[in-house]
């Protein structure tokens, strides 16, 4: 949690991603914060991948 996220994750037209901060992860859901401040939440059985990322810098 609070680290700087990327994920992909399948949706019936292909894929999705989402950049931002994990905010949680628990009963089978992410959830990313986007630097808009919108909250992405995420299925876990969608994912096709993830990785921590580094911040943002300026």
């Amino acid at each position: 949690m609070g680290k700087r996220v990327t994920t992909r994750r399948r949706v019936p037209e292909g894929f999705r991603d989402a950049v931002g901060v994990l905010e949680f992860w628990r009963d089978g859901t992410l959830g990313v914060r986007r630097r808009d401040g919108s909250l992405v939440e995420i299925a876990e059985d969608t994912l096709a991948a993830a990785r921590v990322v580094p911040e943002r810098r300026g």
